[in-house]
């Protein structure tokens, strides 16, 4: 721009896994109105912007500058129809890439969707320190334009899946307030780009809310974000642990390293705000993912479920006398293609559960895996076209509750413009369950 003059000012600090948003009033002229990030010690920018011609909107631009250098330099049209005036740009983290949002008359499109960790990781927990979040604006001659605010905020992102309860050791369900606890993973596109959430539900009623974010510490420097965790409160040692799946190692960024079961534990409440817990292998080779565990005071054992990477995944229960490392496999792995591994009571027998690229939820004895039977599902969450693999998160109740059981999951439908492969997904369905009446 002739005559441009550039206009910058600092809100706070920078947090990877946030979401920044800034609301664009009304421009005139020529102008760039964004949100930069830069590193308070090198430099190094991260830079988001809307570009206006006499005053319209015309372009996202997305600039990324690494010791001193243009490393990235991206332009992208804004979606048609795009107001001038009360226009949000919404910068969502993603630690290794980021998707920018436009929302412009209530409705928010998804503009772009860059990756940097060829360049930059954003998970190191020095650098993050680092980095401090700025708002820009550089204006042509007789150029204006009004800002009417900027935040940043944890939200849950664009989609959710792979919903899981938070439970004690011994599987039950965490009721805390009247309401239950479930560890979501949010923020959405494909791997390693979500996060772990943390949500809770009054079960007698659909009133989901956001409650958290959880990253994960392994020791080495970088804030991690794994997903398809089961968090439990550990009674004798009043200690939050559990298990979670290392999608992280897919994140580039130079580093070899593999997907993996961590063993996860705080003593901080982690349902709440953001969190970190500790992280660290429980030593099982293999690909493998969605780990649900239990203690089984009978057998004197910690049992581990697992879908376990093979040609496929599928199911397999697995033993320790530790919750954190020690298994050998005690049975499985099924024939049938599995995601989403539960342990559950109904009345007084255990039982495993797993959804399928079947379409369907399997139920297994436990803990030999022998064929029990599926899941009748009224309306399921799931077509011809979408919604295969579903998590089944089948969970007992109180007396007092309009129903002994609710199961809370999603389909599979990804966010409008997700580019693939995409793992975003899309609603959340409620479920009242009751027992069979056949016997």
């Amino acid at each position: 721009m002739r005559q441009a003059h550039l206009l910058s000012w600092g809100f706070g600090g920078f947090n990877p896994f946030a979401t920044y948003d800034l609301v664009i009033g009304e421009t005139s002229g020529d102008a760039e109105l964004g949100i930069v990030f830069r590193d308070s010690g090198n430099g190094d920018t991260l830079d988001a912007a809307v570009r206006f011609r006499d005053g319209k909107p015309e372009s996202i631009l997305w600039n990324l500058t690494v010791d001193g250098e243009e490393a990235a330099a991206k332009t992208w049209p804004v979606p048609p129809g795009t107001s001038g005036k009360n226009l949000t740009l919404r910068v969502q983290m993603a630690a290794v890439g980021v998707n920018l949002f436009l929302e412009s008359s209530g409705r928010s499109t998804l503009v772009a969707y860059p990756d940097f960790p060829e360049h930059l990781d954003l998970r190191e927990s020095r650098r993050m320190q680092r980095f401090f979040t700025g708002i820009r604006a550089q204006l042509g001659a007789g150029a204006g334009a009004s800002i009417a605010g900027a935040t940043a905020a944890l939200t849950p992102g664009s989609g959710q899946a792979d919903i899981r309860a938070v439970t004690n050791e011994e599987g039950a369900p965490l009721l805390d307030g009247g309401r239950l606890w479930f560890t979501v993973t949010v923020r959405g596109r494909a791997l390693p780009h979500p996060l772990q959430g943390v949500f809770s539900l009054d079960p007698s009623v659909f009133d989901l809310r956001f409650e958290g974010i959880i990253v994960f510490d392994m020791g080495d420097g970088l804030l991690r974000n794994e997903l398809a965790s089961h968090l439990f409160l550990d009674s004798k040692s009043g200690e939050w642990r559990g298990w979670t799946t290392g999608f992280s190692a897919l994140g580039g960024a130079g580093r070899n390293e593999e997907k993996t079961i961590l063993a996860i534990s705080s003593v901080k409440d982690p349902r709440r705000g953001f969190s970190v817990m500790k992280a660290r292998p429980i030593g099982l080779s293999g690909a493998h993912e969605d780990p649900h565990g239990i203690f089984d005071k009978e057998a004197g054992k910690w049992r581990l479920l697992l879908c376990e990477h093979h040609e496929k995944y599928q199911a397999g229960i697995w033993e320790s006398d530790r919750w954190d490392g020690g298994f050998t496999r005690l049975a499985g792995p099924v024939e049938e293609d599995s995601t989403g591994t539960m342990i559950q009571k109904f009345g007084a027998t255990r039982y495993a559960l797993f959804g399928s690229a079947d379409r369907k939820v399997y139920i297994r004895t436990y803990p030999d895996l022998k064929p029990a039977g599926e899941l009748d599902i009224e309306l399921p969450p799931w077509d011809d076209r979408y919604g295969t693999r579903i998590w089944p998160n089948v969970i007992p109740l109180p007396e007092g509750y309009p129903a002994p059981y609710i199961a809370l999951m999603m389909d599979r439908v990804n966010v409008p413009g997700m580019p693939k492969p995409n793992w975003s997904y899309g609603a959340l369905y409620l479920y009242h369950g009751q027992p069979s009446a056949d016997p």
